[in-house]
């Protein structure tokens, strides 16, 4: 059960940090990027939009359990000064210059919960981090989970571009609902997926980096499902913005590897927003996918969300290609 409290403060936070983040990209300079052990990259946007969605998350609601992607450990060694630095003055920007650098830092540490109580929040705070560097397309992520379902879910997607001419969105969705906020709009816009009349007719979603997706195999799947329309190759959880309001109808994410497990914060508000938007998600054999084990997807392989009409028949396509 979600709050309408926790709606509207879920909501200004992720405005709030669309907005930092707005602000940085494209300034960041020489040494404002690290790269994890996965060789993904992170910077102090990363780390201070997610100092910001848990500062209003916690001034609104109080104490909250947080499975955020980032960890203020990466921040903490003597040679990240200058790093902790840039993000602290990046918070400021949004909270005021009276913030100290220990504040930010304990807020980003909200997000260190494992995913094992039965109530929590779960937080990307750019999701496309290379999108983002390179001034393409990236979303803030935001969803709150209880008792393994999801009840609440906010993308933030600054860059995208939207049918009414202007640029940036935010999408909302609660049990039974799906809305976007268009550019600087307070009026919320329903939004639901697209219904082509036959599925050779949908068009594929996918990621700009190849790494993400195995997209030699979605070509196959494409192929045998009669698609023949290039696919809409856009970064980060827009995919699943895009699915939502009918820019595209299917977004497949192929496992690269057979021990590859998704983490919840690339999922949770994306898939969300399109099942309420009236799309369907599931991993690639079909299952739901299954927010109990902690900070993974440790029981789902891959990722299929479409618009819900044809799901059965892509499922079928991915397991012929898949399995061969």
């Amino acid at each position: 059960m979600v709050t309408e409290l926790e709606i509207e403060t879920a909501l200004a936070a992720v405005r709030s940090a669309s907005q930092l983040c707005s602000g940085a990209q494209g300034r960041l300079a020489a040494g404002d990027t690290l790269t994890k052990g996965d060789e993904s990259p992170v910077t102090v946007a990363d780390f201070a939009a997610q100092a910001v969605v848990c500062a209003v998350l916690t001034d609104d609601l109080g104490p909250i359990d947080m499975v955020g992607e980032e960890d203020s450990s990466d921040l903490s060694d003597d040679d990240r000064a200058a790093l902790r630095a840039g993000v602290t003055a990046l918070v400021r920007s949004q909270r005021g210059d009276e913030v100290s650098e220990s504040a930010v830092l304990d807020w980003i540490s909200v997000g260190s919960a494992d995913g094992t109580t039965d109530r929590y929040w779960t937080l990307d705070p750019i999701d496309g981090t290379k999108g983002f560097l390179r001034g393409d397309q990236y979303a803030i992520a935001l969803a709150l989970i209880e008792r393994g379902e999801i009840q609440l879910g906010v993308l933030g997607c600054p860059n995208l571009p939207n049918p009414d001419g202007t640029t940036g969105a935010v999408f909302l969705a609660t049990p039974g609902s799906c809305v976007a906020y268009y550019g600087s709009s307070t009026r919320a816009l329903p939004v639901r997926v697209a219904a082509p009349a036959t599925v050779a007719e949908a068009r594929f979603c996918e990621s700009v980096e190849s790494g993400h997706s195995n997209q030699d195999d979605s070509a196959q799947i494409a192929a045998l499902l009669g698609i023949s329309a290039e696919p809409y190759r856009i970064d980060s959880q827009c995919k699943y913005a895009a699915v939502a309001r009918g820019d595209a109808s299917i977004y497949l994410r192929l496992p690269t590897r057979a021990d590859y497990r998704e983490k919840i914060w690339d999922h949770a508000a994306g898939k969300f927003v399109v099942e309420q938007a009236g799309g369907q998600v599931t991993d690639v054999t079909g299952a739901p996918l299954d927010f109990s084990h902690g900070s993974k997807l440790e029981q789902n392989r891959g990722i299929v969300a479409t618009d819900g009409r044809f799901h059965d028949e892509v499922i079928a396509a991915v397991t012929t290609v898949l399995d061969s």
